[in-house]
């Protein structure tokens, strides 16, 4: 069990894992350039991806690769050149795989490797599901943090501050909205990569002042991921409370009819008695109708016997 990655990771790339991936190695020092971390400004959106990527949880990636004796690239670097690329408006695999060589950006992010286009299409197909959860997860962060817009992707024009103490929470409905909205934006992304659509790169130096330096900026980033757990906390806290509300008001209707009085012993009695002399009377009542009949047809017989 080696360490992947240099020394600057934070988050989930920090864990230890198999030396199945080449490093990622964006700190060491070179004649020309010096450093890989000084290709690029500090508020370049190449930066905030990467910062972003290296803290999520890619461990569905990681552990479906096997060890077959080619060292893979790692799903980090792969996962932030697909997404700045969709985001920058480099839809094309094959242009990405030659951005790695031509884009400072590209090559920053590939940490001065060069994956080919096949091996960049193979990875967006296999892992379609989870490139499409991270992504909006990247979105969602960016929202959070008051981005207008990541790339061309537009964002949602209210600002989320990213102090906690300033913070106005978003209500249940509309986090849900904002959440289906930027699914169905990396749908349309996923497909436009499909299709190798070619739009320009645009200015991609997005990021706000007080999110230049990187201290700063993994702490806002933490902050808001921070923030969106809780959001995701609280929703399920309501769904919880809303299927134990349902639950107890079905046992509560099952209770009613469960707890319906019995008849006691004595009530039964009285009930049968009342009915025995309701019956009783109505055959009484039976005789002496029949009685009298019977005697009206008597007289009725004499009656006729004397006329004659």
């Amino acid at each position: 069990m080696v360490r992947i990655g240099y020394s600057g990771h934070r988050g989930y790339l920090s864990e230890r894992l198999m030396s199945t991936f080449r490093p990622i190695d964006r700190g060491t020092s070179y004649l020309l350039p010096p450093s890989v971390e000084e290709w690029l400004p500090e508020r370049h959106l190449a930066r905030f991806v990467v910062d972003t990527v290296e803290q999520m949880d890619l461990s569905q990636m990681t552990q479906a690769y096997r060890g077959s004796g080619t060292v893979a690239y790692h799903p980090a670097m792969l996962l932030g050149l697909l997404i700045y690329g969709y985001a920058s408006g480099e839809y094309s695999s094959r242009k990405i795989e030659r951005a790695t060589y031509e884009s400072v950006a590209f090559r920053f992010i590939a940490a001065n490797q060069h994956p080919d286009h096949d091996t960049l299409a193979v990875f967006r197909r296999r892992f379609l599901p989870q490139i499409e959860g991270l992504f909006v997860q990247v979105l969602q962060v960016a929202q959070t943090l008051g981005l207008l817009k990541l790339g061309t992707i537009a964002l949602d024009g209210t600002k989320i501050k990213a102090n906690a103490s300033k913070h106005s929470a978003y209500s249940h409905g509309h986090t849900l909205k904002l959440e289906e909205q930027l699914s169905r934006e990396v749908r349309e992304l996923l497909l436009l990569a499909e299709q190798a659509d070619n739009v320009p790169l645009p200015d991609s130096l997005d990021i706000p002042e007080e999110l230049s330096r990187r201290e700063a900026r993994l702490a806002a980033i933490r902050e808001a991921r921070a923030q969106i757990e809780a959001r995701a906390a609280q929703r399920l806290a309501q769904e919880q409370r809303a299927y134990e509300g349902k639950l107890a008001a079905r046992r509560e209707r099952r209770g009613k009819k469960q707890g319906r009085p019995m008849l006691s012993y004595q009530s039964l009695q009285v009930l049968l008695h009342i009915i025995a002399r309701r019956v009783l009377h109505r055959r009484f009542l039976f005789l002496v109708f029949f009685l009298v009949l019977f005697l009206v047809i008597i007289l009725l017989h004499e009656r006729s016997r004397t006329s004659f």
